[in-house]
């Protein structure tokens, strides 16, 4: 075990996972360092923040991967910093030396230095934030049923607003509104003229990564669902009863879900020369700075190398690099100095609008999808990245009980008080 080169992952996502994966077949020991103890598929935390998922749908045991593996590690634990003298990444639980460190640590929500819309609103990024929006959704239908004669309050109540018009705030927005038909059914004395779904987006377009005719076929389906698509709109502040708009509007709400932005956790910026956003630049190899013992992937990483714009925050981009971050490491530990280039194959984009709807943009391998068809090759795809067959066969079997009946088993509200 003293000979094994040490190789310490921050991060447990889709990057993290599976360079731990590959180097569990090597003779290195292998340290996973996350603050949980699960693998989240983040991509469906819109389906559970809306009850069509349970918690365990969407999350993995991160030790379970490994359970056979007896060279990788989990460190539950919140990293801090790099000591790059030392060689050790400081946490919250400790020092953990390293001989080959790769940051794969994800991002976390922008807002954009609106302290008072972080205070107010709700991310979208991790599993207690889905589980906390979908039991504040549930409560506001609860309370404006207790409360008929205030009109005021129940319009607050009973208006969700979505920010962000990339995939998460089309996502969360398209399956609100289903949910709203579910309340529908449920909710006898409730009017539900009063109940209202609002998208806003900044730019003046939606889905801004595929094509135009695939944006405006989004806008139309979400209007067909009742939701309110708000283009050049800009918010400015919030205060949990009024989001205030650029352009002096006032919504009465007392839910806004923020989804318009993503940024690195703060303490990837301290690792090197990092962007607007906190992500940290890497080079071609994936190195940070003139280390060439420190790499990072995935959300946290700026690569813009032969790219107009730094490569997306999306799966694809993590998993691709952390086969590319695993085969230099290796090279490195076998004495080799020629290693190798980073090169993004953009496999397309895609973003469900509800059941049965989806957008796919094409790629030189598939054609452009809309409608039913889309959905399914959106279904396929999140499937396939689904971790466990518990996973994939439950979640399968809800996806088409959800697609025939509507019905939205998991409106269950956990935190009222023992």
């Amino acid at each position: 075990m003293a000979e094994r080169k040490r190789i310490v992952i921050v991060g447990a996502g889709f990057g993290g996972v599976k360079l731990a994966k590959l180097f569990a077949k090597e003779n290195v020991q292998v340290t996973i360092v996350d603050r949980n103890n699960f693998h989240l598929f983040q991509p469906l935390l819109y389906q559970v923040s809306t009850a069509v998922l349970a918690t365990d749908e969407i999350a993995y045991p991160i030790r379970s991967f490994f359970r056979d593996r007896k060279n990788v590690d989990l460190c539950m634990a919140r990293a801090e910093g790099v000591d790059k003298n030392r060689k050790v990444l400081l946490t919250d639980q400790g020092e953990i030396p390293y001989d080959y460190l790769v940051l794969a640590a994800g991002a976390t929500t922008n807002f954009f230095g609106m302290k008072n819309v972080e205070a107010h609103s709700f991310g979208m990024k991790t599993l207690q934030e889905a589980i906390q929006i979908r039991n504040h959704v549930l409560h506001m239908f609860e309370r404006a049923n207790m409360c008929p004669h205030d009109a005021e309050a129940q319009k607050r109540m009973m208006t969700f607003v979505v920010v962000g018009g990339g995939p998460t705030g089309i996502e969360e927005s398209g399956a609100i509104s289903e949910l709203i038909e579910v309340m529908k059914k449920e909710f006898h004395d409730l009017d539900f003229n009063g109940v209202h779904v609002k998208l806003i987006e900044a730019m003046d377009c939606v889905l801004p990564m595929v094509a135009p005719n695939l944006r405006e076929y989004t806008v139309r389906v979400l209007q067909r669902k009742g939701v309110d698509v708000m283009l050049n709109t800009q918010v400015v502040d919030y205060d949990g009863n009024d989001l205030k708009l650029k352009d002096g509007t006032t919504i009465p709400t007392n839910t806004v879900i923020w989804a318009a932005g993503v940024k690195a956790v703060p303490f990837i910026a301290t690792c090197g020369e990092a962007d607007r956003a906190g992500r940290v630049i890497v080079n071609e190899k994936l190195q940070i700075g003139d280390s060439d013992s420190i790499f990072a992937i995935g959300d946290c990483a700026n690569f813009q190398h032969g790219t107009e714009r730094p490569l997306p925050t999306v799966a694809p981009v993590a998993t691709q690099q952390a086969q590319v971050a695993y085969e230099n490491i290796m090279r490195l530990i076998r004495g080799e100095r020629e290693l190798k280039d980073f090169h993004y194959k953009d496999l397309g984009s895609m973003a469900t609008i509800g059941r049965g709807e989806a957008v796919v943009d094409k790629t030189s391998m598939n054609p452009q999808l809309t409608g039913f068809i889309a959905w399914c090759a959106w279904m396929f795809v999140h499937l396939l990245r689904l971790a466990g067959a518990h996973a994939n066969f439950t979640v399968a079997l809800k996806w088409t009980w959800n697609l025939f009946s509507g019905t939205r088993l998991g409106r269950i509200i956990t935190n009222t008080k023992a």
